[in-house]
């Protein structure tokens, strides 16, 4: 019996996704023209891990897609992914703890609570890229979020969509629920226990938190 959840934010409670393929498509068509795909491979590194990785030294660069991002985010709907409401009523029925884990800065969540104030009596807990000095795929965030619920890793079960989030909650030993709104489902059943699509079906989920 599993005793408490941590869940990535983007393509795992939110479908943000593609949207953020989207804006980091066009920065990189603009400043790596000759380098297409680059979107794909910063998903789940925080913004400065991409400045460090690929602006590093391009101190006007950062400002100008800071703003550009800050913009974009404001105005980003954060639509839930199918079913995540009633499955996170559900869980916090059970008793289950919950927190976010998630590589977004503490500004990208202030434009979150104000599109969806009633996030927070969803979580125990948001840990923010602020809190991290290593990112995913590194075990760090995870293991942090089962600390501040109170459990060991073995009693959590994970959600993630990202390659590198997978690999986070495998290093932390957590049980791992994949959704496949980012990679193909092949790509995601790699490294998760479970693979689904959404939280519209939830039961063999829920399962996992009763005894």
């Amino acid at each position: 019996m599993k005793k408490a959840a941590l869940f990535d934010l983007d393509g795992v409670v939110f479908d943000t996704e593609p949207l953020y393929s989207q804006f980091w498509g066009s920065v990189f068509k603009r400043y790596y023209p000759d380098q297409p795909g680059l979107e794909q491979k910063i998903k789940g590194s925080t913004l400065v891990q991409i400045y460090d990785r690929y602006f590093a030294g391009r101190q006007s660069d950062q400002d100008n897609i800071t703003k550009d991002l800050n913009e974009f985010e404001h105005n980003m709907p954060f639509r839930y992914i199918p079913g995540f409401e009633s499955f996170i009523v559900a869980l916090r029925e059970r008793g289950v703890k919950t927190a976010v884990v998630t590589s977004s800065n503490a500004e990208k969540m202030g434009n979150v609570y104000r599109a969806h104030p009633e996030l927070s009596s969803y979580f125990d807990a948001v840990l923010t890229s602020e809190e991290f000095t290593r990112s995913k795929p590194d075990p760090e965030g995870y293991l942090k979020g089962a600390e501040r619920l109170g459990f060991d890793p073995s009693e959590c079960v994970g959600f993630e969509d990202s390659v590198n989030g997978l690999k986070s909650l495998n290093a932390a030993k957590v049980f791992t629920v994949g959704l496949d709104t980012t990679n193909p489902c092949e790509v995601v059943a790699e490294y998760a226990d479970i693979v689904v699509s959404d939280f519209a079906t939830p039961e063999a989920i829920i399962a996992l938190f009763e005894a």
